[in-house]
């Protein structure tokens, strides 16, 4: 039997560790750092925006709001330039909550565009890697992210990207709109 939420705290709040991050070389901070003391279980987690579709941002959005659409899928960008060169999110028109409650043709769709939209990240040029990520914590319409990392930048690897994304100058908005205008063109072909 799993361990509940009370015995998995109950076991991690004397044994909170730091590992050794501040000698990896992808590690975005210097100095001594510690974790914040676990917090025990609440009672029920909030329910995320969107939540059964109700007042869900991305259900009443409009296509213009999006870079790239097709019958099923929308390709969005976040509001602003970013610190990595291209940052999109993926998400299914119809309103799901988790990659489970989708059915098989959608979920199969669902790898053919994720392999397509990394190719047309790395079409940007200078891109080293394209990290496709899943966070749901915060809405419930679900979606991928696709953060892209930039060439011969050896620091920016790994899950750290997302953390240097926000630490990063804005990438000039110029060259932000070029960059998403390449992955739409890709998209289009």
């Amino acid at each position: 039997m799993p361990e509940t939420p009370e015995q998995l705290h109950a076991r991690a709040v004397d044994a909170l560790r730091m590992p050794p991050v501040e000698e990896w070389e992808t590690f975005p901070f210097d100095g001594e750092l510690r974790p914040r003391s676990l917090q025990p279980p609440v009672e029920r987690e909030a329910p995320r925006h969107g939540a059964g579709g109700i007042d869900c941002g991305a259900c009443a959005a409009s296509d213009d709001e999006y870079l790239w659409t097709i019958e099923r899928w929308r390709l969005r960008t976040v509001k602003r330039p970013a610190g990595l060169p291209v940052v999109l999110l993926l998400e299914p028109r119809a309103h799901y909550g988790e990659p489970g409650d989708l059915p098989d043709d959608l979920a199969a769709e669902l790898g053919v565009l994720l392999a397509r939209i990394e190719r047309a990240v790395r079409a940007v040029g200078e891109i080293g890697r394209v990290h496709v990520c899943r966070w749901g914590d915060g809405g419930e319409h679900l979606h991928w992210w696709f953060l892209a990392r930039p060439a011969r930048m050896p620091q920016l690897i790994g899950s750290f990207a997302a953390i240097w994304d926000d630490l990063l100058p804005p990438t000039p908005e110029k060259i932000w709109h070029e960059n998403l205008a390449a992955v739409a063109r890709e998209l289009a072909q």
